[in-house]
C-alpha cells in the first residue's frame, strides 16, 4: 500500500493485551512503523532505541504509570503524545497536559477519531514526516501548502487552505461553525460565525461542489467533509 505514513513511528503503551493488538494492528495496517510496550518501564527503555515520532500513552497502569512515562518521554526526546484513560476526568487532562501531553482521549474510542488526532500532532508537530498526505481525492502538501484535489491544484487563500486541510484531515465528523472558528481562526478571533458561511461557499465554488455532496450541511449541526 501506498502510505503517506511510511517511516512514521508509533510507540503504544498500554498494559491491556487486546489494545496493543487492536491498536497494533490498525496503525501497521495504515502504514506506520509500530511497537508496543505493556508498562512504562519498558516503554521508556524501548523510546531510547525506536525513536518514536509519536506515543499512545495509557494513564492507568501497574508501576509506571502514564504521567511519569509521559514526562520521562518528554524529557529524552522530540515526541508527541496522546494519552488515553478510561476515565474523563478534567483532573487527569490537566495533569497530563501540564506534563507534556498532546492530547488526550478517553476510552472507548473509535478508532477514526484516534488517526485524525495523530494525523494532526504529526502535522503540527513533525511537519517533515507528513509534508504529503493522501485522503481520497485530496492531496495535502504542507511544504508547498497546496491543495491537489481530483489531479487539479487549488487556488486558495491562507485561510481557505488551513480551513480545508482541517475539514479534510478530519473527514466524516461533523464540526459546528464555533469548532472551526477556533481551530482554523484561532479562540481569540472576534468576528462573526458567518464568515465561516463564506469561506464554506467558496470552497464548493473552487471544488465544483454545486449539489454540496462533497461539503454537507447539517442544520443546527455544522459542515461535514466526505470523501466519497
Amino acid at each position: 500500500m501506498n502510505s503517506p505514513y511510511t517511516g512514521v513511528k508509533i510507540l503504544i503503551v498500554d498494559d491491556e493485551p487486546n489494545i496493543l493488538q487492536f491498536l497494533e494492528m490498525g496503525l501497521m495496517y495504515e502504514g506506520f512503523e509500530v511497537q508496543k510496550a505493556p508498562d512504562g518501564m519498558t516503554a521508556v527503555a524501548m523510546a531510547q532505541e525506536f525513536k518514536p515520532h509519536l506515543a499512545i500513552l495509557d494513564v492507568m497502569m501497574p508501576g509506571m504509570d502514564g504521567f511519569e512515562v509521559c514526562k520521562l518521554l518528554k524529557k529524552a526526546a522530540p515526541i508527541a503524545i496522546i494519552m488515553l484513560t478510561a476515565k474523563d476526568e478534567v483532573d487527569d487532562r490537566v495533569k497530563g497536559l501540564t506534563l507534556g501531553a498532546d492530547d488526550y482521549m478517553s476510552k472507548p474510542f473509535s478508532f477514526e477519531e484516534l488517526l485524525a488526532r495523530i494525523q494532526a500532532r504529526l502535522r503540527n508537530q513533525f511537519p517533515h514526516v507528513m509534508a504529503e498526505s493522501v485522503y481520497g481525492p485530496f492531496r495535502l502538501d504542507d511544504r508547498r501548502k497546496e491543495i491537489t484535489y481530483e489531479d487539479r491544484v487549488l487556488t486558495l487563500s491562507p485561510t481557505e487552505y488551513e480551513l480545508l486541510t482541517y475539514m479534510v484531515v478530519h473527514h466524516g465528523v461533523v464540526q459546528s461553525k464555533s469548532t472551526l472558528l477556533d481551530k482554523v481562526w484561532g479562540y481569540d478571533f472576534g468576528g462573526e460565525e458567518n464568515i465561516v458561511e463564506v469561506y464554506i461557499r467558496s470552497l464548493r465554488d473552487k471544488l465544483g461542489d454545486k449539489e454540496h455532496k462533497r461539503i454537507r450541511t447539517l442544520r443546527g449541526a455544522g459542515y461535514r467533509l466526505d470523501l466519497s
